[in-house]
């Protein structure tokens, strides 16, 4: 079986220096030998049959389980290494049985009713409040942030990008705005703060909630930023304008109709709304066989062709699309150093199995948006054609004026009684 093994890398790896090390001690090198040499250590002839088996499901396992060391360098030189030669040249034939049956199976995979939903989100955010803390910026934003300039800092992209979400959604003092997925409540906040909107935020994680009714009550914005535990389905009323942002990934494929249909019925007649969602740009596909079990149980990244048709079938106009490419591989890298430098305090919090996944985790997201075609999209969309401006100029405008603002305010904080 670490013949085959050999074959899959020799591959895939044309160009860098990969060396294998098997049991007994062989070493087998891949690649032209540029750049800095990464060193796997395969334990075991089980592991090697199940990476050659199926990878997309096996090499973060083997990581996990200790299968698979990374003896020279780390786990993100090893997949950035295989990524990015990967880009470059057709899977092997053995691997792509695996993927074309995930494809097949995808609708069933991502069904979501709401009770299956709860689940769901509880596996990922509900999993211990500190953990998020070793690696978020301090207004928790768990989503692609905005880097205005490469010389920005995480703290100020995710700044940056909750102005430039507001500048889209052409807030009015006093406009009713609904957060589908509203986290630890840092948009909604900022929105009611910034924008003097009245925003309602909802979202499925019981400690997220928690956490943004204390933070609302901690800034005295209570009483223009109120957080509901619930579906996104079972809200009712009228709003201005309706934003959700890195929810969408969790709606699976199978309900877009529904959910686009729910937000319609949900804006006021001259109303608009922002999607923010990952966006994968190589069509329609599957889910990681590895990410579906272990982070995002139901979670499923679209592709633009999926989701307009959607958006045409709810009756919304679809009014602008902006493509964020490279910024959530950069947002990644920052929360992959940040978790590597705290890595001794999760150890304390969880385990080394689950550092380990998380590294991986990190890791391979942000490969993912480097070299396998993921980036992140908004899309805004309105009722009817002349709910908004003609040109882009207001947003523009919007977030200049926001910039300038917040400047001069200090930045709310995810941690109550700081």
């Amino acid at each position: 079986m670490f013949f085959s093994l050999r074959r899959v890398f020799a591959h895939i790896v044309r160009s860098g220096h990969l060396t294998l090390l098997e049991p007994g001690g062989k070493r087998f090198a891949f690649g032209d030998g540029t750049g800095d040499e990464v060193a796997i250590r395969v334990h075991d002839s089980r592991t090697a049959f199940r990476l050659v088996l199926d990878p997309d499901l096996a090499v973060g396992e083997a990581y996990m389980d200790g299968g698979l060391t990374v003896e020279r360098g780390t786990i993100y030189d090893f997949l950035a290494l295989v990524f990015s030669n990967a880009a470059t040249v057709e899977p092997p034939a053995g691997v792509k049985f695996p993927l074309q049956l995930r494809v097949a199976l995808r609708r069933l995979h991502q069904r979501n009713p709401v009770r299956l939903a709860r689940r769901n989100v509880a596996h990922h955010y509900d999993i211990d409040g500190r953990i998020y803390e070793l690696f978020l910026d301090r207004d928790r934003q768990y989503s692609c942030a905005y880097f205005e300039s490469p010389d920005r800092s995480l703290e100020d992209a995710q700044q940056a990008k909750k102005r430039h979400l507001a500048a889209k959604l052409a807030i009015e003092p006093g406009m009713r705005v609904l957060d589908i997925g509203s986290g630890w409540g840092g948009l909604a906040l900022y929105l009611a703060e910034a924008c003097g909107a009245e925003v309602v935020g909802v979202t499925l994680s019981q400690e997220q909630h928690a956490l943004s009714v204390q933070r609302a009550a901690q800034t005295g914005l209570s009483g223009r930023a109120a957080f509901r535990l619930m579906d996104y389905r079972e809200i009712e009323g009228t709003f201005d304008r309706v934003v959700s942002v890195g929810m969408f990934e969790h709606v699976g494929i199978g309900h877009y109709r529904e959910f686009f249909g729910k937000l319609q019925s949900l804006l006021a007649p001259d109303g608009a709304a922002v999607l923010h969602s990952i966006c994968r740009s190589d069509g329609p596909n599957a889910t990681s066989a590895w990410t579906k079990k272990y982070i995002f149980p139901g979670g499923y990244i679209p592709a633009l062709s999926e989701i307009v048709p959607a958006i045409e079938k709810s009756g919304l106009y679809l009014t602008d699309i902006e493509v964020l490419r490279l910024h959530y591989a950069r947002t990644l890298r920052e929360w992959r150093q940040r978790f590597a430098d705290h890595r001794d305090i999760a150890r304390r919090l969880k385990d080394e199995r689950f550092c380990r996944m998380w590294e991986f985790y990190l890791a391979a997201s942000e490969c993912a948006f480097r070299w396998s075609g993921m980036n992140n999209v908004q899309i805004q969309m309105c009722r009817h054609q002349h709910a908004l401006p003609v040109t882009r100029d207001y947003m523009q405008r919007e977030e200049s004026r926001l910039r300038g603002q917040d400047a001069g305010r200090p930045r709310l904080k995810s941690v109550p009684g700081e």
